[in-house]
């Protein structure tokens, strides 16, 4: 059978983002690929489709570790028919599918397994079986396939592409998880998938957050809200805004933000598992309270959240359940005991946060940057606070 590739829809955009953050011109990175200046134009406007070993050179060039590379494959194709039946025999095909219920159910239970390991497992792990999985949805879409698991696929395909975006967001892979997160988003308005939308919108917002966009964590909490209706993903971004309000320095705005949310977490019952990462449960509030109390120097609460965070997190036989939110938490201990003249255990708590074995680093980055200058405030000098840089430094450049 002949072979065709298939190109993810995300590509174009990626690549001009990926070679505009590199600072690269469309002649450096023909200089770097031997890949034509006009063909990388074209690639990326999508009047041209790659091939496989343009895509490799132009990855390799840009040091975008498989990022571009992951969004192409080669296929067999399947011979198109042409004989008279063909238009009877697609609108058949339409209405009646040959994925079966179970196959649909079965996609998404595993989706909703990968979903609820995303706090502990290896991200680079789990981002290889999520794009294993969304390999198997397109698969499946281009097989005949009715109308009902069609959008089922679409569906799971959706929560794929959020679960995948943070992952590459914790990664660094900025590029990458933030066309992850617009394709999620795409998926979500084209089948009408309120639920998957806010998500989006809740990611567009987290991302603004580590990056100092404070206005546009903002923004784009009201944008998921608008779509986010009676699905807790609301009560995330509430949380958000309370961040992106903290670090604006508005403590009304704050507790404001915190009331809508605490008032929107109560509507809903407990979570049968609240470890999965696109439900909000009142463990996890413990977590949003903390950031936003701590950075509006309310210690006494940012504390009790903390301890809370870490309490809530530890497993009875001592390991980990949520190590991204316990690092935070022991950052956030670390601030509050700096402030309260506590220098060597500031350090010690906030160095011990760093020993997480499961990072999102973005995130972690800038609460221990955050941290790092509050001991630079309180205690100006001394061996600890130059122990707490550079152990910064040596996560930064990880």
């Amino acid at each position: 059978m002949p072979r065709r590739t298939f190109t993810d829809p995300r590509f174009p955009a990626m690549l001009r983002e990926i070679r505009q953050q590199r600072g690269m011109s469309l002649r450096d990175l023909y200089n770097a690929s031997y890949v034509g200046r006009s063909t990388i134009s074209q690639l990326e406007t999508g009047k041209t489709q790659p091939t496989p070993s343009t895509v490799r050179a132009l990855d390799s060039a840009l040091e975008a570790k498989g990022q571009l590379m992951a969004l192409v494959s080669e296929r067999e194709e399947t011979e198109p028919a042409t004989g008279l039946w063909e238009t009877a025999e697609l609108m058949n095909r339409l209405r009646a599918s040959d994925v079966s219920p179970a196959v649909v159910e079965g996609i998404h239970a595993t989706v909703y397994a990968m979903c609820c390991d995303y706090g502990w497992q290896d991200a680079q792990q789990l981002r290889a079986e999520g794009l294993r999985w969304l390999r198997e949805v397109d698969r499946l879409l281009r097989s005949p396939v009715g109308l009902r698991a069609h959008r089922e696929l679409l569906v799971a395909a959706g929560w794929l592409a959020l679960l995948v975006g943070c992952i590459e967001y914790d990664l660094q892979m900025r590029a990458s998880a933030e066309a992850t997160r617009t394709a999620a988003l795409e998926l979500a308005t084209e089948v009408g998938h309120g639920e998957i939308a806010a998500w989006a919108w809740e990611m567009s917002s987290w991302f603004a957050l580590t990056q100092g966009r404070y206005r546009d964590v903002v923004t784009a909490a009201d944008a998921g809200m608008g779509a986010a209706g009676e699905h807790t993903a609301a009560v995330q971004l509430a949380g958000q805004a309370a961040k992106a309000h903290a670090r604006m320095g508005d403590p009304a705005a704050v507790e404001q933000a915190l009331t809508v949310g605490r008032q929107l977490l109560d509507r809903h019952q407990p979570p049968s598992r609240p470890d999965h990462h696109f439900v909000v449960d009142p463990d996890k509030w413990d977590f949003y309270a903390m950031d936003a109390y701590r950075l509006v120097r309310r210690d006494d609460l940012a504390a009790h959240h903390a301890l809370r965070v870490i309490e809530l997190g530890t497993a009875a036989d001592g390991t980990e359940k949520a190590p991204m939110r316990m690092a935070e938490a022991r950052l956030t201990l670390s601030t509050v005991a700096a402030r309260a003249g506590e220098l060597e255990q500031a350090v010690a708590v906030g160095l011990e946060a760093f020993q997480s074995r499961r990072r999102s680093m973005p995130t972690l980055l800038m609460v221990a940057q955050e941290v790092g200058q509050e001991l630079q405030r309180q205690h100006r000098e001394g061996r600890p606070v130059q122990d707490f840089r550079a152990a910064l430094r040596d996560l930064s450049n990880s």
